[in-house]
């Protein structure tokens, strides 16, 4: 059995191809890098030039816009949408319905609230109870 495409037209006019993942199916755009140990839920998106490291978890109806990072073991949650250019951290968790916007950066272990925006260009930093969580603060 063959690879299938799946083709959109976007904003600028331009036909792009994406392709299921082959860990939950989400769609993956020919140019992203997804590892395959993370998880792209069925409804969720990976748009051109964007990377998903190891382990870590797109959900449903989550967008990795163009050319962001979500690093090893993130969790992007439910309807989130992660901007252009945009870093999620190792460990970050991204709570559902937030956004984080083009450029943004989300340290390592952050935890973003629920329906949270981090605004465009902003760093969102990891609480000592973050890193307590992950055996990274005394």
């Amino acid at each position: 059995m063959g690879i299938s495409y799946v083709e959109f037209e976007d904003e600028a006019g331009v036909l792009r191809r994406y392709r299921k993942h082959v860990n939950g199916r989400g769609l993956v755009a020919t140019t992203a890098k997804v590892d395959p140990t993370a998880f792209v839920d069925p409804t969720a998106y990976v748009d051109p030039g964007a990377e998903v490291q190891r382990g870590a978890q797109i959900s449903h109806g989550a967008w990795i816009d163009r050319d962001a990072i979500v690093a090893e073991r993130a969790v992007v949650g439910v309807n989130v949408h992660v901007g252009r250019r945009a870093v999620v951290g190792r460990n970050a968790v991204i709570g559902p319905y937030a956004s984080v916007g083009n450029d943004a950066r989300v340290q390592n272990g952050a935890r973003v609230p629920r329906e949270m925006t981090v605004a465009e260009g902003d760093e969102y930093r990891a609480s000592g109870d973050d890193l307590r969580r992950l055996g990274l603060a005394a």
